[in-house]
């Protein structure tokens, strides 16, 4: 492949739904006099972002799963695709787009192959399918020219399982993919009213407190540990009702699932939310008891809104609450501790208004969204300059 010398850069995540993840940093790059090229699965998405200006959107399908036949079709087309656009960088993240898109890449002597590392499935698979994404994970890192990871325990992980190298393996600053937007997620964004309206349309009662829970629902989020927590809860006659917020895109949480539904009205299914500020602001407290995590988005807006956490020690996740100041953490796979500190904060509301304030200050002053975007631009215009420097210099220009 003939490399231009435009700043021309792909960025890409598997799903369209994944977009999410790098809200706003596609017009950031833009801004700054790349050539921006996003791929992804069909979706609206990616329709919103072909109308803006210096961004070109493209559609690759993309299975989740290893398929090889399908694997194959979508390599040839992240190819033709890169054969096309002749980026400078790539930048890709979750499991398929960093495969396909960092092998893609590879032969096709891309200068920067930027792996975005968002977590390790492998971390709760056994077996052929650990076998299976080891390898995936391996190769991405090989074809890769740097592995940027999203929290410092996720880097740590990686060189635990021998999946790469740690010369590769980079930590922007305190962790986070994208930060958060601090002002979609703040105290005080909706009034009361507002808020005692939308308590009212989703069942919830208001002399009760609600523990909240944001994400996909799926066995690796820990939902039968959150599931049997509650039952602990029951149990000991303390008082609560839940909120979960999030969609179910593979299936494996549905034994989670119905194990929450036997709680009754105490349990409000919200179902998948594309902007949930609303639904934070209604939490007295958020839960995330993951089995295995890139680094804990849901846990830093918690925060940033004021509303103090409660999570496990799983990698990634413990990279986003500092224990006994913004929230309490529980080990992995522990519900009987996981009920423990879920009661602290339902038996004392000082305290957990407390730790939400600091949380609040945490998440501003180290994952406001700017700030994280700047950080990856930075690194994504170093990483040009330096190969342009050698280009220059091999070419006597």
């Amino acid at each position: 492949m003939t490399r231009t010398t435009t700043k021309r850069v792909i960025v890409g995540v598997t799903i369209d739904m994944s977009h999410q993840l790098m809200a706003g940093f596609p017009e950031v790059l833009a801004a700054d006099g790349w050539d921006v090229h996003v791929v992804s699965g069909p979706g609206k998405n990616s329709d919103r972002l072909a109308a803006l200006p210096g961004i070109t959107a493209h559609t690759i399908s993309m299975r989740r799963d290893p398929s090889v036949t399908n694997d194959l079709r979508s390599l040839y087309e992240w190819v033709r695709l890169i054969a096309k656009v002749r980026p400078s960088a790539i930048s890709v993240g979750t499991p398929k787009a960093g495969f396909l898109g960092t092998l893609a890449a590879f032969l096709l002597r891309v200068p920067v192959r930027i792996y975005l590392l968002r977590g390790l499935r492998v971390e709760t698979t056994t077996g052929v399918r650990r076998f299976i994404l080891s390898s995936i994970e391996r190769l991405t890192m090989i074809c890769s020219t740097q592995v940027l990871a999203i929290s410092p325990s996720l880097a740590r992980r990686v060189t635990e399982l021998k999946l790469g190298s740690a010369r590769k393996i980079k930590v922007l600053g305190s962790g986070s993919s994208n930060g958060v937007d601090t002002v979609e997620y703040a105290p005080g964004r909706f009034s009361d009213a507002e808020l005692d309206e939308f308590r009212r349309s989703l069942d919830l009662r208001d002399d009760v407190p609600t523990i909240g829970f944001v994400g996909r629902l799926a066995r690796d989020k820990g939902l039968a540990d959150l599931a049997d927590a509650l039952g602990i809860l029951t149990e000991r006659k303390v008082e609560w009702q839940m909120l979960v917020v999030g969609g179910s895109d593979d299936g494996s949480g549905v034994e989670a699932l119905k194990k929450l539904a036997e709680f009754g009205p105490k349990v409000v299914l919200a179902g998948h939310v594309e902007r949930p500020a609303r639904h934070v602001a209604l939490m007295d407290m958020l839960c995330l008891p993951t089995l295995r995590e890139g680094f804990g988005n849901v846990v830093i807006e918690a925060s940033a809104s004021g509303v103090p956490v409660v999570v496990s020690n799983a990698v990634g996740v413990v990279d986003a609450v500092r224990d006994g100041v913004t929230g309490l953490v529980a080990p992995v796979g522990n519900p009987t501790a996981l009920a423990d500190q879920l009661e602290k904060l339902l038996l004392d509301p000082a305290y957990a208004r407390q730790l939400g304030i600091q949380g609040r200050e945490w998440a501003v002053s180290t994952f406001e969204r700017s700030a994280v975007q700047a950080a990856y631009l930075a690194d994504l215009n170093d990483r040009y300059a330096a190969i342009e420097s050698r280009r220059r210099a091999k070419s006597g220009s």
